[in-house]
């Protein structure tokens, strides 16, 4: 039988879920913290690891978090359809569309990992597979899929603020995740989070996604901070990743002893 989304699961009944980045893309982290019992292992395929088109890149990947029980969040590089048919095809159900700029973009991304799009045929091809168990599991599978697989959009951009109500609007959208540095780019404040402008379009985000009651999140790697988030009403946390918590806890003992 096909795997529960849990990820999509808790978000739907109004609770958070909390990831860590793998940004060495290791099947081995995805295993660490699957044990220990994060919602969802974060894989940045929009800037490192190998092409996700390459579904043998996904395999062990896949293998590793359905033996621990958790879910693969994967940021592709764009929101096109053969992408999006190629990464769900391999066993993933969770993803997230970067530098979506408009509520079309959206569509055009969630229709593609849809059966049936808000009443109407949705553009997902039946591609078997994994997700199928190679065959073994096809019964009701278009239904099954169509009611775990979740598709979230990065709102990154002063395009993406301007359009977020119309973005948030888009049929099946499973939530929306905040891209500070890279607003701040397009904001004209180059890493400057904490510029005026910058929190103001944030929190326009914050506001347009309770008013829409879209689940939103964001990175927030200092533990303080995402408690602050979570009471704020944010509920897809990303906290950190092994190459931060190597250099902190290591570098720190490091120096400690020398």
């Amino acid at each position: 039988m096909s795997r529960e989304n849990k990820v999509r699961e808790r978000l739907e009944s109004g609770g958070n879920v909390l990831g860590a980045r793998a940004e060495t893309m290791s099947p081995v982290l995805v295993e660490v913290y699957g044990r220990l019992g994060y919602d969802f292992v974060w894989l940045d395929f929009e800037h490192a690891g190998a092409s996700p088109y390459d579904s043998t890149a996904l395999d062990p990947l896949v293998r590793a978090a359905e033996s621990t029980d958790i879910e693969l969040l994967v940021r592709v590089p764009h929101g096109e359809p053969p992408l999006v048919h190629k990464v769900l095809d391999a066993g993933v159900s969770t993803l997230l569309v970067p530098r979506v700029e408009s509520a079309d973009q959206v569509e055009r991304a969630v229709r593609a990992a849809r059966f049936e799009f808000d009443g109407e045929p949705g553009d997902r091809g039946w591609g078997g597979g994994r997700p199928t168990a190679w065959g073994a599991d096809a019964e009701n599978f278009t239904e099954r899929q169509d009611e775990q697989v979740l598709v979230g959009a990065m709102i990154e951009s002063a395009a993406a603020v301007a359009d977020v109500e119309e973005i948030l609007s888009v049929p099946h959208l499973g939530f929306a995740f905040i891209g500070a540095n890279d607003l701040s780019v397009s904001l004209g404040h180059p890493q400057e989070t904490d510029h005026p402008e910058v929190v103001d379009a944030i929190e326009r985000i914050e506001s347009a996604c309770l008013d829409a009651n879209v689940p939103f999140g964001a990175p927030k790697h200092d533990t303080d901070a995402a408690a602050a988030a979570l009471e704020d009403g944010y509920s897809v946390l990303r906290v950190g990743d092994e190459v931060g918590s190597v250099r902190e806890v290591l570098g720190d003992r490091l120096e400690a002893l020398r």
